[in-house]
């Protein structure tokens, strides 16, 4: 079985004991890691190459919770529950919404290699089967856009997205999930309200918070080791050793403070994007995970940031039926500008 992190503790480039505190070899690692491998020119399946596209893919907490079983031309992606976040993703929706990352983005790094393929759903332990086969190779911008997709936690321009990108965002999640694209002010203010509604609860949880500092990468050092999770100065926080990090983490992570960002960014942004599965389950997360990867591929492709702002599922998921946002559990919110 294969994992990035497996992938990335084999590359050469990385020498620890001569990067002082590990900054230089976090960055090498950086550059190893997002980058897509140059074809080889040998015959048969890269799958090196295709599984070590498939895990630049989005994940939640950057979990990345997958298993990689090579079968002659079948990719296998499985669930590694071992890597489950129960507080925030207690019916492993994310998980599974990863998976479906990881299965499309594989299947496009395939077509820049002139392979072909389908994806289909095993089941919830099985994961998903990607079948290929030889085909034609042939530019993809989506492709080459794999290896600079990212989440992008910052403020935006809030400058209008032009109609052409519009209308290709708008098509890229294809017919089996629905796409809503809200550019208004006022629809914008009104999902704003709801995300920090959502944000506040998770704020003021402890174990939300003891759940999502475990997944922080305070410093350069734990980020290479560790080689997922967070890595605290992606979102402008300053790189502290652990003992230190979680302490100031406790301080600066408030309720009051998450909501003002929250506020701020979205009000900078151009618009966001709301993606409904076509059901309510493993098999539906998975597809709203692959539709989400075409939509950050070509918005990435096409100049765009974005990130997740995923609150109004998550709050529904623990707080039950009860709660008032419960008619948008099958959305995944991303912010583009």
């Amino acid at each position: 079985m294969t994992t990035r992190r497996v992938l990335l503790s084999a590359l050469p480039l990385i020498g620890v004991a001569s990067c002082g505190e590990g900054g230089d070899a976090y960055a090498q690692a950086v550059a190893a890691t997002w980058v897509l491998p140059p074809a080889s020119g040998a015959a048969g399946l890269p799958v090196q190459a295709l599984v070590q596209a498939a895990t630049l893919a989005a994940s939640g907490h950057n979990t990345q919770p997958w298993r990689f079983v090579s079968r002659g031309r079948e990719l296998i992606i499985q669930p590694d529950l071992s890597r489950r976040t129960p507080v925030v993703d207690p019916d492993d929706h994310h998980l599974f919404v990863s998976l479906g990352c990881a299965a499309e983005t594989l299947l496009l790094a395939a077509t820049g290699r002139g392979w072909s393929g389908e994806a289909r759903f095993l089941g919830a332990a099985e994961g998903v089967a990607v079948n290929l086969s030889p085909g034609r190779q042939a530019p993809d911008p989506l492709c080459a856009a794999i290896a600079r997709r990212a989440s992008t936690r910052a403020d935006y321009d809030p400058r209008p997205v032009a109609i052409p990108s519009l209308r290709a965002l708008a098509a890229s999640a294809g017919p089996h999930v629905a796409l809503s694209l809200i550019t208004d002010r006022p629809r914008l203010d009104a999902l704003t309200a709801l995300i920090i509604d959502g944000d506040d609860v998770q704020v003021a949880d402890p174990a939300f918070r003891r759940e999502l500092a475990a997944w922080i990468r305070f410093d350069a050092a734990e980020a290479l080791a560790r080689r997922d999770g967070l890595f605290s100065r992606s979102s402008g926080s300053p790189a502290l050793p652990r003992w230190l990090g979680s302490r100031m983490f406790d301080l600066a992570f408030t309720v009051k403070g998450e909501a003002d960002k929250i506020a701020r960014q979205m009000a900078n942004t151009a618009g966001a994007a709301v993606f409904t599965g076509p059901s309510d389950d493993p098999a539906g997360w998975v597809a709203v995970g692959r539709a989400f990867t075409r939509f950050a591929l070509t918005a990435t492709a096409l100049g765009l940031k974005l990130a997740f702002l995923n609150q109004p599922v998550e709050v529904w998921r623990f707080q039950g039926r009860g709660c008032r946002i419960h008619r948008r559990r099958n959305v995944l919110v991303s912010s583009t500008g």
